[in-house]
C-alpha cells in the first residue's frame, strides 16, 4: 500500500503494542498483541493493522481487561479498562514492533 493510502483513523484504532512475556510467546505463532480503542471493532482493527503495517491479517480476537480497584493515600480509585486485540498474521509474515509504524 502507498503511504498516502493510510488513513488517520487507523492510528486512532491501534493505540500501542502490548509487549509482555506472554505476547512474545504468541509471536512464535504469528500473533501480535495490540492495545486498541475501547470502541474498536474487529473489522476496524483488521483494516488498521493491514494498512499501517502492510501485512495480511488472518484473524482478530479481542478482550477487554477490566480496570482494577486500587488505593492511593487511603482513597480508592479505579484504573481504566483496556481493550486488547490478538492479531494473527498470514503464514510467513511478521511485524517488528520495535521499528514502529510505516506512516
Amino acid at each position: 500500500m502507498a503511504k498516502d493510502a493510510i488513513d488517520t483513523r487507523h492510528f486512532d484504532v491501534i493505540v500501542a503494542p502490548h509487549i509482555t512475556e506472554k505476547s512474545t510467546l504468541a509471536s512464535e505463532h504469528n500473533a501480535v498483541v495490540f492495545k486498541v480503542a475501547t470502541k474498536a471493532t474487529k473489522p476496524q482493527i483488521k483494516a488498521a493493522v493491514e494498512a499501517i503495517y502492510g501485512t495480511t491479517v488472518v484473524s482478530v480476537n479481542t478482550l477487554t481487561q477490566k480496570g482494577k480497584t486500587k488505593r492511593w493515600k487511603g482513597r480508592p480509585y479505579k484504573r481504566s479498562d483496556v481493550k486488547k486485540a490478538i492479531v494473527r498474521l498470514a503464514e510467513g509474515q511478521s511485524i517488528d514492533i520495535t521499528e514502529g509504524a510505516q506512516g
